[in-house]
């Protein structure tokens, strides 16, 4: 009798269970993150990192998709299923109109029904490259240049914009504070690329969606998403790295693990990261060396000889990553997952600012970021089932607070300058579907996001320790509110044509007080009441199931924050950029046609054409104050100058990629972006913008058998000669190489590399690389630091 009641059991807990399990066709290896659903992608169930999901839910009447970036979509049918025992192939392809973004909607979408370019980075990508940040990750995508002011850096360009006019989206939540800054932005670094699960970034305006600063772009980062069991049993997944970098002789390692239960699931992640000096590579200009740096000997500034040039000192630092999930199931329609990030670094080194020359010495004794601080608490619930108003819905309550300081001291002088800001910035997403009919859709929701800013500067007497009150950055207890609400309309006429639209308002509200103690402002108060009506509309066209033509107009928006309106600071030496609390937002419009085509599934080639228009622009212009247009600032008199609406930029460009599959285990892949970008200046003539990058490509050479993939490519950029160097940029000498004529340059550049990954076991896989084969010495487009010279880099990954 017993047996019987237990093989009773067993059977019933296989049909109430029935566990799926996705390969990869090539390598037999188990396939995580494979999204399982009949139609609708926001009711997927997902594989374990035992490539294993329960399919108990879904349609047995309806044909089941299976979809993994990077493979092939399958579409089988329930009892074909049964047929392969429940183990299902997928077949890697780099060749596919038909991936799921978030991005667009902020929902899970075909990619070939919209309208606008979205690139993804896919969790094997993270793995095979290596990056030491995420920044870096962005830069290796092959879409996005990357600029460092120093090794602790890396501030994205996108489509000639960058840094506040850019937003950054971590599940769902908005980075970008009332501080982001018009200079470079190292905020990227804050995440850790092992704890993401993929990357998705928009190119072009986005702030239907997304609201304030999505002028150029978004970077939307999902981390790591808990799992729950398959069954009553415990499952225990745990996952290992260690890695080495000889440039900078990095020593990273990361550690995440994942509980699931039966309706609990808890992900644990954490990385340790540190960085020693970065050496620069042997073959190029001689303006990047560093002959001399600055020390303290025995009590006293002193600049020394760098017995090693090429050794870029002082550049090290470390940094400490921790991620902290936890998912509740308690119904199948009901879904509340509660995550904890922290981020932070040691001091860091302004590496460019150590560069600058003041006679014939340096400027600065020291010049260092104090510890970046992130740490974000967000809940998201979400809501399966549907009613009258949504059929899903999503809604993110999420709070940050942020903390960085500037510390700096100019050389022979005890008194060091500090400056301390943090920002508590609150927010709450509420995002909804509503299905009209078969084939068209609703998108809506609201936004609330409260920003808080504390700001406090003092001068420190380095052998004294006497501290003394000094001006802060920022108005301290500024705050910037934001309020939006949207709504995108979709339809697909046909299964030749989809149709996007959406509109968005946006209020933004911002109050701050200005101390008049330090400087004589003609004013006390800002208040800002800004609303702004932001829309698109998007068209895609499929002529033959092959091919893909997509057109979008879209419309972004970027109202002054603190950092607008309220900073005082030396932009560079000579000149200081002091409040100005008279200025609007600044408005983008875009256009982009873009168009796909496949050829018999062996190549893919992609084009996209767009131009954008930016009006009343925020720029930084000569000002003055109280009559004056110079005033003393930190002992030099400098020339007074703040952000005002005074100018109007374009930028226009092409982006262009193609993968070829010209033989079964080979695979060739490229991509290649040209912009060019034009600001008014003060005297109405059309000057070079600052962040438009020189073109920039990557090409690759892929190879895939059993095991081993290896994959040799090259990065190369173009030169910039020196009258089309933005005017701020030529007035930086000191981070450029120089032309026959003396003057200040960008010069062209590439690189070799060969990254090359064997699974030694089913759970091991043993990464090597080298980057810079060719030891080039050479510096990105506006970067003060320059990149890394021959790296050699080995990783070792367990999953189990």
């Amino acid at each position: 009798m017993k047996k019987i009641l237990l093989l009773i059991f067993l059977l019933t807990a296989v049909v109430s269970a029935q566990v799926v399990t996705v390969k990869d066709q090539s390598t037999n290896k188990s396939l995580e993150l494979v999204a399982i659903y009949n139609s609708d992608p926001n009711r997927s169930v997902i594989t374990n990192t035992n490539g294993q999901a329960d399919i108990s839910k879904i349609d047995k009447s309806q044909p089941v998709i299976f979809r993994l970036i990077g493979y092939e979509k399958t579409e089988l049918s329930y009892s074909k299923i049964e047929e392969n025992n429940f183990v299902i192939l997928l077949k890697p392809t780099a060749i596919s109109l038909d991936n799921v973004v978030v991005s667009s909607s902020r929902w899970e979408e075909n990619k070939s029904e919209v309208p606008n370019t979205i690139e993804m980075i896919t969790p094997r990508d993270i793995e095979f490259q290596n990056p030491q940040t995420t920044a870096d990750m962005l830069g290796m995508s092959g879409n996005v240049f990357i600029q460092k002011s120093q090794l602790g850096g890396g501030s994205p360009m996108i489509r000639g914009f960058a840094t506040n006019r850019l937003l950054i989206v971590v599940d769902g939540v908005r980075m970008n504070t009332a501080i982001f800054r018009s200079g470079n932005l190292q905020n990227v670094i804050s995440l850790d690329a092992n704890a993401l699960d993929h990357t998705e970034v928009i190119f072009g305006p986005g702030s239907v969606i997304y609201g304030s600063d999505a002028i150029g772009g978004v970077m939307n980062f999902h981390t790591l998403t808990p799992r729950l069991s398959l069954g009553d049993e415990v499952m225990l997944n745990v996952g290992v790295m260690g890695r080495f970098s000889s440039a900078d002789l990095e020593k990273s390692g990361h550690l995440h693990f994942n509980i699931g239960l039966n309706n609990w699931g808890f992900l644990t992640s954490v990385t340790y990261s540190d960085f020693d000096d970065l050496v620069m590579g042997s073959n190029g200009p001689d303006e990047y060396l560093r002959p001399t740096y600055q020390t303290r000997i025995n009590g006293k500034d002193t600049v020394v000889v760098n017995p090693d040039p090429k050794k870029q000192v002082p550049s090290g630092y470390n940094q400490v990553n921790f991620l902290q999930k936890i998912l509740f199931a308690p119904i199948s329609d009901w879904e509340f997952e509660y995550a904890f990030h922290y981020s932070t670094t040691s001091d860091y080194p302004r590496y460019d600012r150590l560069l600058r020359p003041r006679g014939n010495t340096l400027r600065s004794a020291e010049w260092y970021y104090g510890p970046q601080k992130w740490m974000m608490n967000n809940l998201m619930i979400t809501n399966f089932s549907g009613n009258s108003i949504y059929d899903l819905s999503k809604l993110i309550v999420a709070y940050q607070n942020f903390e960085e300081s500037r510390h700096d001291r100019n050389l022979n002088n005890d008194d060091r300058t500090n400056n301390t800001e943090k920002v508590n910035a609150f927010s709450a997403n509420l995002d909804m579907i509503k299905e009209i009919n078969e084939n068209s859709n609703l998108f809506y929701g609201v936004e609330i996001v409260l920003n808080k800013v504390e700001s406090t500067g003092n001068s420190e007497n380095i052998v004294t320790g006497e501290i003394t009150p000094g001006p802060s950055r920022y108005p301290d207890g500024s705050t910037w509110n934001s309020y939006g609400a949207y709504l995108t309309y979709k339809n697909k006429f046909s299964p030749q044509y989809i149709f996007q639209a959406g509109l968005r308002y946006n209020y933004v509200t911002l109050d701050a007080t200005f101390d008049t103690t330090f400087y004589p402002f003609p004013f006390t108060k800002a208040e800002e009441r800004n609303g702004a009506l932001t829309g698109n509309a998007g068209l895609v066209w499929h002529p033959q199931s092959d091919w893909q033509i997509n057109l979008n107009l879209a419309s972004g928006f970027r109202s002054p924050n603190i950092d607008d309106i309220g900073k005082v600071f030396d932009s560079e030496p000579g000149s200081v950029v002091i409040p100005n609390p008279d200025i609007e937002p600044e408005y983008a419009y875009n256009i982009e046609l873009g168009l796909t085509k496949i050829f018999s599934n062996l190549a893919e080639f992609s084009a996209v054409g767009y131009y954008t228009y930016l009006d009343n622009a925020l720029v930084r212009r000569d000002f003055t104050l109280n009559g004056m247009d110079s005033i003393m600032y930190n002992g030099e008199m400098s020339q007074v100058q703040a952000i005002q609406n005074a100018a109007f930029a374009t930028i226009y460009g092409v982006e262009l990629g193609l993968n070829l599959n010209f033989l079964e285990n080979f695979n060739l892949r490229s991509s290649f972006s040209y912009q060019k970008g034009e600001e008014e200046d003060d005297a109405g003539n059309k000057v070079p913008l600052r962040h438009a990058a020189p073109w920039f490509g990557k090409t690759e050479f892929i190879f895939m058998m059993n095991r081993l993939e290896a994959n040799l490519y090259m990065v190369y950029n173009g030169e910039i000669k020196n009258e089309d160097l933005a005017p701020s940029e030529q007035e930086k000498d000191y981070i450029y190489a120089m032309d026959e004529s003396g003057n200040p340059y960008q010069p062209s550049w590439y690189t070799l590399n060969l990254k090359i990954s064997y699974q030694l076991l089913d759970n091991f896989e043993l990464y090597l690389g080298v980057e810079n084969i060719t030891d080039q010495r050479y510096r990105p487009y506006s970067s003060g630091i320059s990149a890394a010279g021959r790296n050699f880099i080995g990783s070792l990954r367990v999953n189990i």
